[in-house]
């Protein structure tokens, strides 16, 4: 019996800032990918990961992602890559959410930055508001910028089943990254990986039971 869905958020219940980056490279003219491949080297002492985890300031973000892109073939200031990292709500995942709240505890594991507004790293008030009104739903969201550890670390996801009172085998939780599942799955997690939002309501129903859309 499933008793919590856990839930991923960009790329999940918002479309994917991988969208936005791609689109970045197009207009500069780099390789598809370039930043992720950035985001990629030394994933777990990059700028990336340290701003994740809330160990260094904007200020010093944008410096760092500008050396290791350039150290790569471009220089790219840090600032470009937060304004593109929040996405926009995906009504049918948010309806899902709901779905999942009535009949089991839902809960959010999130890495994310300190920047913009909010757990969604919104650009606008508008934006800030609507992701607000999603996090309202989850009965506990664990942002890695305020705990101080990201997602792929196993902890983050033992953190969520103890907030949310369940076990890790009780639990399904989504995700768009695979390297984020796999310690998810290793906890015993049903584990759901999110190519787009027709396969992921899919897989969903399949692993919880019932209809979520």
């Amino acid at each position: 019996m499933v008793e919590a869905v856990i839930w991923d958020f960009g790329g999940v219940l918002t479309s994917s800032p991988f969208e936005a980056f791609n689109r970045y490279e197009a207009e500069k003219g780099l390789a598809k990918d370039f930043i992720r491949s950035i985001n990629a080297t030394n994933p777990d002492t990059n700028a990336w990961a340290l701003f994740e985890r809330n160990e260094c300031s904007l200020d010093e973000f944008d410096r760092l992602f500008a050396e290791e892109s350039e150290a790569k073939g471009c220089r790219i200031p840090g600032r470009d890559i937060i304004s593109l990292l929040s996405g926009d709500i995906r009504p049918e995942m948010v309806t899902a959410l709901k779905r999942c709240k009535e009949r089991a505890k839902v809960g959010c594991i999130t890495n994310n930055v300190s920047a913009g507004e909010g757990a969604g790293m919104a650009r606008s008030s508008e934006k800030a508001a609507a992701v607000a009104e999603v996090m309202s739903l989850f009965d506990h969201v664990i942002e890695s910028s305020k705990a101080g550890i990201r997602k792929p670390d196993p902890r983050i996801y033992q953190m969520a089943c103890e907030a949310l009172g369940v076990s890790a085998a009780s639990s399904v939780y989504l995700d768009d990254l695979g390297v984020n599942l796999k310690p998810a799955k290793a906890l015993g997690m049903t584990t759901i990986k999110v190519v787009s939002p027709e396969q992921a309501l899919k897989d969903l129903e399949a692993a919880v039971g019932f209809p979520v859309s």
